[in-house]
């Protein structure tokens, strides 16, 4: 309601100060609106910040930060509105009232594929935070908020401050290069934590808890082959767990433990089984640890014997789901380079299967006809996405186009030059974004 809304807002602005709660307001729209341009972002921070100051003074008007906010409404409502563009903006603006304010708040971009941010070089970063540095902090907050949107808010706000801290004083050092050498040194652990949770986080908002413990568990197969799924499926409940957990949290070092926690499992339980992630645990900094087995390629797939399906009963039981989880796993690791968003593609599959069938008169028939289809289908679906990604792995990138012109030309025979050059670049471009572990999942799923 419109008392608790008014609190919250000023209990921030006068905990906070003004130009903390203006910096907080400018990473939370970024965040929200990653589509929108600085000038948009700006204008709707300036609003707010300015409705604070007005209302939120001891003796205001208690009316005064309702009548305010109605009049942001209206503003976000009108034809030339300079606030982030948002589809939804119409149907909230037929609402009245309450209702209209709230649809208004509940909008929000979805986040960014990839992130567009680049850190410019040091001389660079001096050049623009000495001509203005109050818009260069603004600038830099809006771009690297909206680039990582999806990692939790006290990690970007944690982050973006350290780097903050870091270019105003080595601006101004007698030696700047060594003190961003120092610095950038220091910051490692948080911009590492950045990255991973806004990737971590990206998956789990495009999926959901289930299958980004699916997507955990592949992943960590692909590196590990030799490791069963009973070893590996735990762990994948965990990570899931702590996304569930820390993604949406406000809690200032939730992300940073529970990950840590985490990490530490992951060390304790696969160190011995694999000396890749052995060499990963030996660091002393446990987010170092975490993002150095996150990076690991896919190990070569060892040589084991045929899946063993799961029988009817198995996949219609209460333990369903587990099973089908448990037979694309054992795939996975016979196939260690098949992407991620292929895995992904054969998991909604045989949910899907798994609904249809279960739920038909005749569970039986139904999963032994889309058995036949899957038979046929998946072997060569399989063996193509595992090539594609594993030359691409293995090969220099000019090497790698260069192979893959002389399959298409051998599997397309009669096409001409410049409709196989199309399909060199359009899988060349699949294999570099899609391949790696760690790419962007609703991007990568469009694409397969």
């Amino acid at each position: 309601g419109k008392a608790y809304i008014r609190d919250k807002v000023c209990q921030e602005f006068n905990t906070l100060g003004k130009e903390e709660f203006r910096t907080l307001n400018i990473v939370a729209n970024s965040r929200k609106f990653s589509n929108a341009t600085f000038e948009e972002i700006n204008h709707l921070v300036q609003e707010i910040v300015s409705l604070a100051e007005t209302c939120c003074t001891e003796g205001a008007d208690p009316s005064c930060y309702d009548t305010g906010s109605s009049a942001l409404s209206a503003k976000s409502c009108g034809e030339a509105s300079p606030f982030p563009f948002h589809p939804g903006t119409a149907a909230c603006c037929t609402q009245e009232g309450l209702e209209q304010k709230l649809c208004l708040a509940a909008l929000r971009h979805p986040p960014q594929q990839l992130p567009r941010y680049l850190q410019p070089s040091n001389e660079e970063l001096c050049q623009a935070f000495k001509k203005d540095p109050k818009d260069f902090a603004d600038r830099f907050l809006y771009e690297y908020a909206s680039s990582y949107g999806q990692a939790p808010l006290p990690v970007l706000l944690g982050s973006t401050r350290s780097f903050l801290s870091m270019v105003s004083t080595c601006c101004i050092s007698p030696m700047p290069t060594a003190c961003f050498l120092k610095e950038k040194l220091a910051r490692k652990s948080l911009s590492l934590l950045t990255l991973m949770s806004n990737r971590a986080c990206s998956r789990f908002a495009a999926y959901g808890k289930d299958k980004v413990t699916f997507s955990y568990l592949t992943s960590l197969a692909q590196k590990m082959p030799a490791a069963s799924f009973e070893e590996l499926f735990p762990l994948a409940e965990d990570a899931a767990e702590v996304f569930s957990q820390c993604c949406d949290s406000v809690v200032e070092d939730c992300m940073q433990r529970k990950l840590s926690e985490h990490t530490a499992k992951a060390c304790g339980t696969l160190s011995a089984q694999d000396e890749r992630v052995a060499n990963c645990c030996k660091g002393k900094n446990l987010m170092e640890n975490y993002f150095c087995i996150s990076a690991l390629p896919p190990a070569p797939a060892p040589k084991l014997p045929e899946v063993p399906k799961p029988t009817d009963k198995q996949l219609c039981g209460e333990e369903g789901a587990r099973h089908a989880k448990r037979y694309l796993f054992e795939l996975t690791r016979r196939h260690s380079s098949v992407p991620e968003a292929a895995l992904n593609m054969l998991y909604d599959a045989s949910t899907k299967v798994r609904e249809e069938c279960c739920s038909a008169k005749d569970p039986s028939s139904c999963l032994q006809a889309k058995r036949q289809v899957m038979g046929e289908k998946l072997p060569p679906f399989l063996e193509k996405a595992n090539q594609l990604c594993s030359q691409y792995i293995q090969l220099p990138f000019l090497d790698f186009k260069k192979r893959l012109q002389e399959s298409l030309r051998q599997a397309l025979p009669g096409t001409s030059a410049e409709l196989l050059g199309q399909l060199v670049e359009q899988r060349a471009d699949f294999a570099s974004t899609c391949c790696s572990h760690n790419s962007p999942p609703l991007y990568c799923s469009s694409k397969v």
